[in-house]
């Protein structure tokens, strides 16, 4: 049995350069442009954004809590003169430590204290 022409020799060569090289510039267009991901990527990306829909649901509670504590009023102000690197040790420990782990969540502390002490918007 004879092969096309554009299956034999210097035809057969180019053919199959071709198809690899669309093949890669599919992939990269794909992967940069077309929304394509791996499976690592995607359950990285829902790791973080369920991370963060759970300390959204945590933050009010955390502020809620630490408001209901009976001598709120002096924490709040300890907790206004702390560096924000040292915040996490004025929060009882169990206001801001996610459910699962056993360290408080530095997230969840940053959302907390923004509730407790919303910014202030510049007078106009």
């Amino acid at each position: 049995m004879q092969l096309p022409s554009m299956l034999q020799g210097d035809s057969l060569t180019r053919l199959l350069q071709g198809a690899a090289i669309g093949a890669i510039a599919t992939m990269v267009v794909g992967f940069n442009w077309g929304g394509w991901s791996l499976h690592s990527t995607a359950d990285k990306l829902a790791k973080e954004r369920s991370e963060l829909a759970v300390i959204a649901a945590l933050a009010p509670v955390c502020a809620e809590k630490f408001s209901a504590l009976p001598d709120a009023e002096a924490k709040k102000v300890a907790l206004s003169k702390t560096d924000s690197w040292k915040r996490r040790d004025e929060f009882p420990k169990e206001f801001v430590t996610l459910p699962g782990d056993s360290y408080p969540s530095s997230a969840l502390v940053d959302a907390c204290y923004t509730l407790l002490f919303p910014a202030k918007t510049a007078a106009k």
